[in-house]
């Protein structure tokens, strides 16, 4: 049974609205609509690209597999926003001089204006996210959310490791649910 705690859902959810990844998520679309709307409606660029522009404020120049690794995205999706914001000249893409097959990604001076400024809206909304929580809440989230994501990472590793999604086309590798049991299922259409 499930109690008023919070605690029994998480452990064992009945319903999609109780896994971790689905609150996690809202979370995530509640507090970052207004982010959202800073960054298309007034900076211009979308959340993908704040995310990498704050990556290459944060850790400098990175090859397009860092970034993508920093970003938790494949190289395809980093590749289109490193185009974008070549394009809006925020970015600069340079070939290595010891190695003509790879290249850097770096923060233009209007990369690093527009990050100095859009960050400090961003941080903005941040501190007022959190102040409802106390500064032990907010220790024991930052731990919670370290440990959260060690796990989740082992979990990763761990979890389905002979099966593939097809991200690459933007869909499953199976076209239709083969039903239970693997019977087969309808198609749908």
């Amino acid at each position: 049974m499930h109690d008023d705690s919070g605690v029994a859902p998480l452990r064992d959810p009945r319903r999609i609205t109780e896994l971790l990844n689905y609150q996690l998520a809202a979370l995530l679309s509640v507090s970052g609509a207004s982010v959202i709307r800073l960054c298309e409606g007034r900076f211009g660029i979308s959340r993908r690209e704040w995310h990498v522009l704050g990556l290459l404020h944060a850790f400098g120049p990175q090859s397009p597999s860092e970034l993508a690794a920093n970003c938790h995205l494949d190289r395809a999706r980093i590749s289109r926003a490193v185009t974008a914001l070549t394009g809006k000249q925020l970015v600069r893409r340079s070939v290595r001089p010891d190695d003509h097959r790879r290249a850097t990604v770096e923060l233009s001076p209007s990369g690093h204006a527009l990050h100095a400024t859009l960050f400090a809206e961003v941080r903005a909304i941040n501190s007022r996210l959190v102040e409802e929580l106390s500064d032990t809440e907010l220790a024991t989230l930052q731990r919670l959310l370290s440990r959260l994501r060690a796990r989740a990472d082992a979990v990763n590793r761990d979890a389905a490791p002979d099966i593939h999604a097809d991200r690459w086309r933007g869909g499953a590798a199976r076209p239709y649910w083969p039903g239970p049991g693997g019977a087969p299922g309808h198609e749908p259409g």
